[in-house]
């Protein structure tokens, strides 16, 4: 249901229809407006926070023109209830409401049509279609926005023009509202019909197709980033962004549904989604040598089926899970791993992928991260716990939230000498297992008890005026953020996808600023507040990397989240919550090798913090390390120019094979002309060839 104030507004809702039905049998026409007012402004209120609730009615049969129809049939009732069924204005009703449902056809009808007609059949950001084919501006937002809610309420003045015209025994009120609901309904109808053709409306799919090729041909891309997914997977194809910005070759992004396009990260990469298989199959991708996957997913065969380029995949990710030796990647030419780790685990595995076909490239997105120096002087240690989620099989070792979660939070929080604490659980934590999310409300809850007792600690003071120049420093930098993003989507306009493929050429002086601007909002975040106090952070800002910068340990679980922490070169702590044992649990996941591990009752944490507070002392040290060039690659040279050597090589490999194959050809075609030639001058020379 949501919040508390959608589950009393869908409980008003509920009780509303019976009691306007109860007002219309009494009747009495103040109940049956009080009731109806409850009703209007329930659904609207649902349909804005677009509740659970709301969605699901309409699979049982009381979606909203249902809720709508039923509410004026109650009013036709009122009227014969009160003796006004041979009153003009009881006919006028009726009347009105008929021609009102006979303009929902037409209405619903255009708007399905104009949005179908400007649904581009590509549609993409940071290439220059506009000069090629003509997109016109989106219809106003007025217009198509809930616009069956909004067309459903002009019913509202007819409504209150019956009820006043009942309640005063006089006809002109209710006529007055039938005139203005039809009225205002037909003006709607006729608002929406220059937008369904002619100029208003973009190329057909042949036209837009046909100026993709034309930039494709003038791009000449070299190297792709294909991917396809949920709305949820964005993350996944998000965090290879910087790194295709950072490509010697020529770089393009293919997307295949329109709701990752809607949540891409900001780039200057050109994007290219592409929904349908066989308008992708039909672009020319001729210039393209090597294909990058993110995820092993069923449409990748769509851009795997050719035989031009090199498929690489490189994953989302490096971890010990299942998901890192799926069996499907022996489809592709290459498989890139971070280090030595990602290429003995497919050995171990043994699913099918060639030890010649894995390539280390190390891990580009790690760059952000910051070697440790140790504690800061005169500042207390941070600890990161960064449990994953819970994921979809129920196996307790997939996350520690559930056994050890408030074990590992109370002995952080009540550590001497202190420590200070955040906590930054997955983003998908208790979608599943209602467990999780009791555990990471009461963690949630632990953590801020820690900081408001510590708030009043003697012990440890704030520097309030650095505290309240960095909260208005975040205020101003969050404003120019707002406004970028404003001036990137049209100053808030609103359009649609035709509009958004046509103005969705990257501004690189503001893309720079905005990047600038998140590097000064992080640092002004950790300002904000003392760096003694516990803290939950959750959503997109601040990244799990500046945590892991801020930080001088973590505590987390088998995931890609450990292997990238182990680049700082920091302590980590990683939970057996399947209580395998510490030799099988280090034999099971290569990751956790040089961490200390902890068992549901986190009773070894003091091994943790005492590695923090004496780094001389640290036992683990020499083995992160040694763990670190094992999973990560060498440090020389730098992950991007590996990942930049891989693309070349690989790109050297589909052209040697394109020119072997045009050799082929060629020479077949050699080899079949001394056959037709001398019978072509034998018969010319007039000799009979049919002796």
């Amino acid at each position: 249901m949501g919040s508390a104030a959608e589950l009393a507004a869908a409980a008003f809702m509920m009780l509303g229809f019976p009691a306007l039905m109860l007002a219309a049998l009494v009747p009495s026409v103040p109940a049956f407006a009080a009731a109806a007012a409850v009703t209007y402004l329930a659904d609207h209120y649902l349909h804005r926070k677009s509740s659970y609730l709301v969605n699901r009615l309409s699979k049982v049969r009381a979606g909203l023109s249902i809720r709508f129809l039923i509410r004026q049939l109650l009013l036709i009732l009122l009227l014969a209830r009160l003796g006004l069924a041979d009153d003009l204005i009881y006919y006028g009703a009726i009347a009105c409401f008929i021609a009102f449902y006979g303009l929902q056809a037409p209405h619903g009808a255009l708007v399905t049509l104009i949005r179908n007609r400007r649904r581009m059949p590509v549609a993409t950001r940071n290439i220059d279609l506009a000069s090629r084919i003509r997109i016109p501006d989106a219809p106003p937002r007025r217009l198509l926005h809930r616009s069956a809610e909004k067309m459903l309420h002009l019913d509202l003045a007819a409504v209150v023009g019956i009820l006043v015209s009942a309640s005063l025994e006089s006809a002109v009120a209710g006529f007055v509202g039938i005139g203005v609901t039809v009225g205002v309904g037909c003006l709607y109808v006729l608002a929406l019909v220059p937008y369904v053709r002619g100029a208003k409306t973009p190329p057909n799919a042949e036209k837009v197709l046909a100026a993709v090729d034309d930039w494709l041909a003038e791009y000449r891309p070299e190297t792709v980033l294909y991917f396809s997914g949920s709305k949820d997977s964005a993350y996944q194809v998000n965090m290879w962004l910087e790194t295709m910005e950072q490509l010697d070759s020529k770089p393009l992004i293919i997307l295949r549904e329109r709701v990752i396009l809607n949540n891409l990260a900001p780039t200057t990469v050109p994007v290219i989604c592409v929904p349908g298989g066989v308008h992708l199959m039909n672009l020319d991708l001729s210039n393209v040598r090597v294909a990058l996957y993110a995820a092993n997913v069923g449409k990748n065969i769509h851009l795997l089926r050719v035989p031009t380029m090199r498929h690489v995949f490189i994953g989302h990710g490096d971890s010990d899970k299942l998901a890192s030796v799926n069996p499907y990647s022996k489809v592709y030419d290459e498989v890139w791993t971070a280090g030595r780790a990602g290429r003995d685990r497919y050995a171990i595995a043994d699913v099918g992928v060639r030890d010649d076909d894995i390539v280390e490239v190390g891990r580009p997105q790690l760059a952000p991260i910051q070697t440790w120096q140790g504690v800061p002087e005169g500042r207390i240690p941070t600890v990161l716990y960064a449990p994953t989620w819970e994921g979809w099989d129920g196996n307790p070792g997939n996350t520690s939230i559930v056994l050890a979660g408030e074990n590992i939070v109370k002995k952080l929080v009540a550590a001497d000498p202190p420590v200070r604490v955040l906590y930054k659980p997955h983003p998908f934590t208790g979608t599943v297992s209602k467990e999780a999310g009791a555990a990471h409300r009461r963690i949630t809850a632990l953590v801020q008890q820690a900081a408001t007792e510590r708030a009043t600690d003697p012990r440890f003071t704030a520097d309030a005026a650095t505290q309240t120049a960095a909260k208005a420093e975040l205020a101003r930098i969050e404003a120019r953020l707002a406004e970028l993003a404003g001036k990137a989507n049209g100053n808030g306009k609103g359009g649609d996808e035709a509009e958004a493929t046509r103005d969705g050429l990257v501004d690189v002086a503001r893309h720079e600023e905005a990047a600038r601007l998140r590097a000064e909002w992080n640092a002004a975040y950790w300002r904000s507040f003392p760096d003694h106090e516990h803290r939950v952070i959750t959503g997109a800002e601040p990244r799990l990397y500046d945590c892991f910068n801020v930080s001088d340990a973590m505590v987390s679980d088998i995931s890609s989240v450990v292997s990238d922490f182990i680049a700082s070169g920091k302590p980590y702590a990683v939970t057996d919550s399947a209580e395998l044992g510490v030799e099988e649990f280090k034999r099971q996941n290569t990751a956790v090798r040089a961490a200390t591990i902890l068992s549901n009752s986190a009773a070894e944490l003091g091994e943790l913090l005492g590695a923090v507070r004496d780094p001389s002392a640290d036992p683990l040290a020499e083995d992160r390390g040694d763990l670190k060039r094992y999973l990560l690659g060498p440090d020389e040279p730098t992950s991007i120019d590996q990942f930049n050597t891989a693309v070349a090589n690989l790109a050297i490999k589909a052209e040697a094979r394109n020119v072997g194959q045009e050799s082929r050809a060629a020479a077949g075609a050699a080899e079949a002309e001394p056959a037709t030639v001398p019978a072509q001058r034998v018969a010319a020379a007039g000799d009979d060839v049919t002796a």
